[in-house]
Parts: structure tokens; sequence; C-alpha cells
């Protein structure tokens, strides 16, 4: 084998340069012909890369977590050899991963898998040679000038350093200059891969399927909903973020994304779902189709695509236009009865919450199920700028049910509360009665929803306005406000205990 020369020159004393600079890196690369570990001494090999692979799949669910099938044309010798399977994620789980032969599974068999993640490093390049001698190029000055100088050494032993023998000397530390190594230890790969010892009776030329569960593979649901400015309809778009840290770059791949709350095994992760997965249909309608898988739901998008390693890409998933939508305002009360307040007798303020409601249902030109994510919202101002206008979290919403999103607290809406009767009837009888102040500042009439919680055995005495029991411990209260007005709700309640 070719001599390998690490090339970068660097300055005296510099450690990290030596093992971990990048230039020193892609030139130790630069001969990737690094032989693989042998199954069976002197016997026939195999090497597979990514440049034969015929298809290319991944199905990545929203839990940090993909599944990978990989199908690739390779050549196989007859009888029992090893086969290096290159160019895999590196953060492949290797107990979940499945070999199988598409042209003729019944004539080749699995012996043995490993997976080599022992990666081609000039740390670990150097540890391999422990024993053994190298050449370090060294250099020096000479009347001004700088000349290099090959000295042979022997790495006696790398433990929290390099100890070197040169003539009759020991030496510590890492001289100024590069090395060179004869050749590439056969246990040092330049990137993840799976060994197999397989056993073939079948014809040489094969087309094979590997597919395995890795990490570091993710997914999450973006939206933005463009509220027009009447507020009664909006534009949505969702988008899907994929972010691909798995140490492989995965090109001209089928995507699709599977979204639901997944129960996973651990820390001996055992994943049932790998074998149903890999053969899963895959052919849908244009751009983003859904589809109910087992009790989650599965997106197919509908071209392929690449995804770079250390990458983040986002994908359109859905496009609805003119969804219409509500506007409402909340004021929810106080969970307890018995509140401290700064100054007693003074009004308590509650924040006027902003609530966008719209059905995710066909007539609103949606109905695909909506995965969990984020929705930004976005509104014009009257010279027609598009600005941000708040956030919220949605949760799985499937179809025909409805989203709310709380995107902030109103400015110009005022509630204040205060308790303004406390009647003790029995020992375990009390009335209660309630006043709850709205002030409308803003040049359009509003309505205000009004939750109040209310425990015990309750009834309602009397209320300035209509009220609708929603739960055992609530009521709610729907009070109009006039632009720059105001209105006074108050009721009175008896409870028992």
């Amino acid at each position: 084998m070719k001599n390998l020369l690490l090339k970068t020159v660097l300055p005296a004393g510099a450690l990290a340069a030596v093992l971990l600079g990048a230039p020193l890196f892609s030139r130790l690369l630069a001969d990737p012909a690094a032989p693989p570990a042998p199954a069976q001494a002197g016997g026939a090999q195999a090497t597979t890369t990514q440049d034969d692979q015929t298809d290319l799949s991944i199905t990545v669910y929203n839990s940090d977590l993909a599944l990978v099938r990989d199908v690739r044309d390779v050549r196989l010798p007859t009888g029992v050899f090893p086969l290096k399977f290159m160019d895999i994620a590196a953060s492949v789980n290797p107990a979940t991963v499945h070999f199988r032969s598409l042209s003729d599974s019944g004539r080749i068999s699995v012996l043995e898998q490993n997976y080599e993640y022992d990666l081609l490093e000039p740390q670990k390049l150097l540890a391999k040679y422990v024993g053994r001698e190298i050449t370090m190029v060294r250099a020096r000055t000479v009347n001004g000038t700088t000349e290099w100088e090959d000295v042979r050494a022997t790495l006696i032993a790398n433990n929290n350093g390099p100890i070197w023998k040169i003539g009759n000397e020991i030496v510590t530390g890492y001289p100024s200059g590069t090395f060179r190594f004869p050749e590439l230890p056969g246990n040092l790969y330049d990137r993840p891969t799976l060994l197999w010892t397989l056993e073939n009776s079948g014809p040489q030329r094969q087309r094979v399927e590997t597919s395995y569960l890795a990490g570091k593979l993710s997914w999450k649901a973006d939206y933005v909903l463009t509220v027009n400015r009447e507020e009664t309809s909006a534009d949505l778009d969702g988008w899907v973020t994929l972010v691909n840290n798995s140490g492989t770059a995965f090109e001209n791949a089928k995507l699709q994304l599977v979204a639901g709350d997944l129960n996973r095994v651990r820390p001996e992760q055992q994943y049932e779902l790998m074998g149903a997965m890999a053969r899963a249909d895959e052919v849908r309608a244009a751009p983003m189709q859904q589809e109910a898988f087992n009790e989650y739901h599965l997106y197919t998008l509908q071209r392929r695509t690449s995804v770079n390693n250390n990458q983040s890409k986002q994908v359109s998933m859905l496009n609805a236009t003119r969804v219409p939508l509500v506007k409402t305002y909340e004021v929810n009360g106080q969970s307890y009865y018995y509140r401290q307040v700064v100054r007693p007798g003074a009004p308590v303020k509650d924040p006027v919450r902003v609530i966008y409601k719209f059905k995710n249902d066909e007539k609103s030109s949606l109905g695909m199920p909506l995965p969990a994510g984020t929705v930004r919202v976005y509104q014009g101002d009257s010279a027609g700028s598009v600005l941000y206008a708040g956030e919220d979290r949605i949760t799985h919403t499937p179809k025909d049910e409805q989203v709310g999103l709380h995107t902030g607290n109103a400015f110009d809406i005022v509630a204040e509360r205060k308790q303004t009767d406390y009647d003790v009837l029995g020992s375990n009888v009390v009335e209660m009665e309630y006043e709850i102040t709205l002030r409308n500042h803003k040049t359009v009439p509003v309505t205000v929803e009004v939750n109040e919680p209310i425990g015990g055995d309750w009834q309602m005495l009397n209320s300035s306005y209509g009220w609708t029991k929603t739960a055992a411990f609530a009521a709610q209260f729907n009070v109009p406000v006039e632009k720059d007005g105001t209105s006074v709700l108050r009721y009175r309640v008896r409870v028992r205990w």
C-alpha cells in the first residue's frame, strides 16, 4: 500500500492542531483504500458503498428516531465471505439491523454481523501504531532556511500523550512537523460501516436490502396562519422541519413522517414497527399525502428529496386558503375563592386572552390530521405590511376537531374583578357575590367570554347576564361590551359543601 503522508506543517507544541486539525484529517483520508477486517483469512471479500444504491427511503418519527431502508445492487462472491456495507448512519442501532436479498433470499444467509464505529482519526491512527515505527517529518532552520528531515521513531506508549524512542533517546510529546504512516490499519474505518459474514449459494449479482433504526433524525411541524384584516378568515401553511444529525447524508430518498406518541422500551430498545414500516406502500398523491397507520398518522412526501448531514430542511406539508376564523376574548376566573391582594378592597385585574379558533374540517379547506407543532400568526397592517401577531402550540389534532390559538392578551380591553359579598348561612352553606367590570377601549364592539370556576354544590341565584353551566364546577357568561363602553357582570351563588 502506498505510504500515507500527513503534509500539514504545524508550529511546535500545537497538540490540538496535530491531532484534531481539519487539514491534517482531510489529508489523512486522501487514500480511502482501507482494507476490511476479513472474516475469513485469504477468502473473497465484497464492499458496497452509496454508489450502489438503487432505492433509499427514510421514515422519521417525531421522537428522534428514523427507519432507514437502503436497497443496493451488489456483486457477492459464492460461499462464505465478509461484506463491507458502507455509508450508513453513524447513529444506527445495531440491534435493529435487518439484511435480506431481494433477488434470491433463500440462498443467502447472515452468519455474523458487526458494526464498526472505530472511525479513522489522527488520534486513533496514532494509537494503533503503539510498538511500531513511523517516520516523523520535522522542520529545522539552517542558515535562515527551513529544511525538512525524516526521523525514524518508535511509539513506545500513548497514555495521556505519546512517548517515543528516537535512536537511544526517549522523547515525550508531539514534535513539530508531520507523521508518515506506512499503511492504514485494517480495523480503522473512514466512515461508519456494517460488516456481515454471509454465505451465498445463489447468483453473484444480487439486489439486497438493509433496514435499520437510527437516532439523531427528527422532525417537527411548523405552521403559518395569515389572518385577513377583518379577522374572519385566514390562510394556513404547514411546514415540516427535518433535522439530520445522524452522521450521514441521505440522497434522493423517499421521505415519510410518522406523527403520534410512540412507546419505546428503554434501555433495551425493541422496535417491532421496523418490518411493517420497511415495506409500507409509498405511492401517494401529491404534494404530501397522509394516511392512518396503526394508532399514528403517516405523511408521505410525493417526491424524492435529499437531506444532508447536519442539515435542517423544510418541506411543505399543507396549504389552505380562506379558512373560516373566529376571534374571541376570554377572561378566566380565579381557581380558588380566597385571594391575597396587595391592597384589600381594590379590584384584581385579570388578563383578557385573545383566541383565534377554526375547525379542522373539509368545509374549512382543511381536514388533514394536523401534527403537533407551533402555529405562528401574522396579520397585515393598514399599509399592507404583514406583521407577526403571536404564536401558540397545538397538540396532535385529528380531522373535524377545533383548533384554538392563544396569541396574546388584549391591550384595549380591561377586566377587573372583586368579591362584593360573602354570607355564611350555616355550617356548610355560604352565599358569594362577584362583580366583574369589563371596559372596551377599542373602536368596535366586542363580546367577552367570562369563565368562572365555582366549587361545591352550587346554585346560581341571580346574574346580570345569561350563563351556561359548562361543567360541574364552572359557569360561562358571554358579555357584550360596546366600543369605548363598560359592562358589569354581577352574579350571586349559593354553595354547599
